[in-house]
């Protein structure tokens, strides 16, 4: 009696397969001319940004961080970047742990772009990263734009000016430089909304936002009194907020007149959240308080998703809590 093979011996010959797989399989080595170092990879990549309509600010952070870390990591090309160079990267950083947090997102996105250009095989930099502590920033109050109001002189210009810009931004949501760009065009006094278009505006969507009676005072009186000052001093152009000579005011965070005065007028007298970026977190939290959706806040915010709008509303969890108990 012939004796049965088990039922998972395999009745085939496949000698001559494993054989070719026992034999060590070569693996081309790049040669120096098919790899590309990471100084023409930003050249690439910073002519892709500029197509792609990236801020000049974004394109300038990336050729900084890049640069700093090829050199203090002394790395020629992209495909020998790894896990250990970004470690010790940040490791030799002496500033806080944002700071490196920042620098560690523009690298990141850097060699994403590589990775996305075929520059690099695998993102093994995702796992890296930077553990902060978060602080949610306060935002301003109606109580405290009224200090601010009673505290100025509203037949001074430069008051009335400040004023203005601090009240557009906390009844708007819009940004410092959007406010510097913002032009007579922008602005109907018929409908009272600013009807801004996308180059003014950081995420480049244009869109319309309402303001109330007291503003359109405020913004009439305004223009009226930067005419006479153009033309006093021979400036041709339409901003709504200029300086004492008629000029534009600057639109960099740094070097902005109004951003300045303010936070001038909040050591001064004492207000704790008058900054335009204390003034767009109250004016999310006034939106949120009123019922508004929080889709609608975030779109006349300007920000790229949910996440970034709910860190303006500055609740805590006793809030959330009564928030929720509403709707058991």
């Amino acid at each position: 009696m012939t004796k049965k093979k088990p039922i998972f011996t395999i009745d085939e010959d496949f000698s001559d397969l494993t054989r070719a797989q026992k034999s060590p399989v070569a693996i081309p080595k790049k040669r120096e001319g098919d790899r590309i170092t990471i100084e023409k990879a930003l050249a690439t990549i910073m002519r892709q940004m500029e197509i792609s309509g990236n801020r000049p600010r974004t394109i300038s952070d990336y050729v900084h961080h890049v640069t700093h870390f090829k050199e203090s990591e002394s790395l020629a090309y992209v495909d020998e970047i790894n896990k250990d160079d970004l470690y010790n990267w940040i490791g030799k950083m002496d500033v806080s742990k944002q700071t490196q947090l920042t620098r560690l997102k523009c690298l990141k996105a850097f060699l994403s772009r590589c990775f996305d250009n075929g520059w690099i095989g695998t993102k093994f930099w995702r796992t890296v990263n930077v553990k902060v502590d978060k602080y949610v920033k306060e935002g301003a109050t109606e109580r405290e734009l009224s200090i601010l109001m009673s505290v100025l002189d509203l037949s001074n210009f430069v008051h009335l000016r400040d004023a203005t810009a601090a009240q557009l931004i906390f009844k708007t949501g819009i940004r410092i430089n959007t406010l510097a760009s913002l032009e007579e065009l922008h602005i109907d006094f018929e409908s009272d909304t600013l009807n801004l278009s996308g180059n003014i505006i950081k995420n480049r969507q244009p869109i319309i936002l309402p303001f109330d009676e007291m503003l359109h005072r405020m913004l009439s009186v305004l223009i009226k009194y930067n005419r006479a000052i153009k033309r006093e001093y021979g400036q041709k152009n339409d901003f709504v907020f200029i300086t004492r000579n008629g000029k534009r005011v600057s639109a960099t965070q740094s070097n902005n007149n109004i951003q300045k005065r303010l936070n001038k007028y909040a050591k001064k007298y004492g207000l704790k959240n008058i900054s335009p970026h204390a003034l767009r977190r109250g004016f999310a939290k006034s939106l949120l308080e009123k019922g508004a959706r929080i889709t609608d806040i975030s779109l006349a915010l300007g920000h790229s998703n949910l996440a970034v709008t709910s860190q303006y509303l500055h609740l805590d969890k006793n809030e959330v809590a009564d928030n929720l108990r509403k709707f058991l």
